[in-house]
């Protein structure tokens, strides 16, 4: 028998206000623990009152919408197929000829335009949220740490010296080696004025600082001097700037080829931005596979028993899915794995794990 537009619409809505309820609570729970441990790592700065806390605790919640729609998808779902088969509205769509695999399709569209709304408006607003929202941690909870930011123009660093901070830029991104050319160094002092620049030929990375050669020195109301070398003090190394580049989180899914372009010309390691674009790509499948899943451990006629523990069992599944895509995660970042396989293998393994039981469930 072929669904109906007015069923297909029912269930539809069914497992969409389900999804957008867990999704609300998962959120508001989510939302106070970040509060709650951002008002303890503020606790020793009086400057940071309770609601900059709150501002940048809503500054993270569009990434954590991103970490928990997943869940939030399983359980609504779960939740919309249960209610169907508990008020026998399940059993009547079946006894009219509806297999299982109609009936779900209304459900995996859901899913999967959630996954696009994911990728064109969640994603991009979360991406320059999260970066707002790293911007204001190192500046407020991490007093004197470092911030970097490759963009097509180059790199920019911002670092703190003593009695202010200074922002190094090159338009060359630096290699494995911290080798700079063109060198453009701006010093702020304590209360943000502009103190002195420093051009720069080249320079590099050497043992706790920056050396600077051939440079052309400046300052306010002074001649222009030239220095052989320059040294500015810093607390980083090589190993810290590979791995502070802009986090994939702070990019989002449209700009990341570009970004991933960019620091491969640049002879980066674009690894985890790599796997961040595919993780990104699969998402509207692996929703779509969540829902599979919940179909499957949810939609048993009560009068069959034990459908609390199966849908205990579909809850435990999705915990097991979420830490092994991180574990596989890791694997490809370890680079055992392929990344399309890294990223693309926990939604491929929760939809053939979705449709067994469900096969099992109709046929069996």
């Amino acid at each position: 028998m072929r669904l109906s537009g007015t069923l297909s619409f029912y269930i539809a809505r069914q497992v969409l206000l389900w999804i957008a309820l867990v999704a609300g609570v998962l959120l508001a729970v989510v939302f106070l623990f970040d509060t709650v441990e951002l008002l303890r790592r503020a606790a020793s700065r009086s400057d940071v009152g309770v609601g900059l806390v709150f501002a940048m605790a809503l500054l993270k919640a569009p990434t954590m919408l991103q970490e928990i729609i997943s869940f939030a998808v399983l359980f609504g779902a779960m939740a919309a197929f249960a209610r169907l088969s508990r008020h026998h509205e399940l059993v009547i769509v079946r006894a009219s000829g509806v297999s299982a695999w109609q009936f779900m399709l209304p459900a995996m569209a859901v899913a999967v335009a959630l996954g696009a709304a994911k990728l064109g408006f969640v994603n991009p607003l979360a991406a320059s949220m999260q970066a707002r929202f790293e911007a204001v941690e190192s500046r407020l909870l991490e007093s004197g740490a470092s911030a970097l930011t490759l963009t097509g123009n180059g790199l920019w660093l911002r670092q703190a010296e003593a009695g202010g901070e200074a922002i190094l830029h090159t338009p060359v991104p630096p290699g494995a080696d911290m080798r700079l050319v063109n060198v453009t160094l701006f010093r702020y002092d304590a209360t943000g004025r502009f103190i002195g620049r420093v051009d720069a030929r080249s320079g590099a990375l050497e043992d706790g600082q920056w050396r600077l050669v051939d440079a052309v020195v400046a300052t306010p109301n002074e001649p222009a001097r030239q220095v052989a070398t320059y040294v500015l003090a810093t607390e980083l190394t090589s190993d810290r700037i590979m791995d502070s580049f802009s986090s994939p989180e702070t990019i989002s899914f449209w700009d990341l080829p570009g970004f991933i372009d960019t620091m491969q010309k640049a002879g980066l390691p674009a690894l985890r931005h790599r796997l961040e674009w595919n993780r990104l790509a699969s998402s509207p499948f692996m929703l779509a596979a969540m829902v599979l899943l919940a179909g499957a451990f949810s939609m048993r006629p009560s009068r069959q028993g034990g459908v609390l523990l199966l849908i205990g069992a579909g809850i435990a599944a999705g915990f097991v899915i979420y830490f092994g895509s991180d574990i596989v995660f890791a694997l490809g970042l370890s680079q055992a794995v392929p990344v399309p396989l890294a990223a693309w293998a926990p939604a491929l393994f929760t939809a053939l794990l979705g449709g067994s039981l469900l096969i099992h469930m109709e046929d069996g």
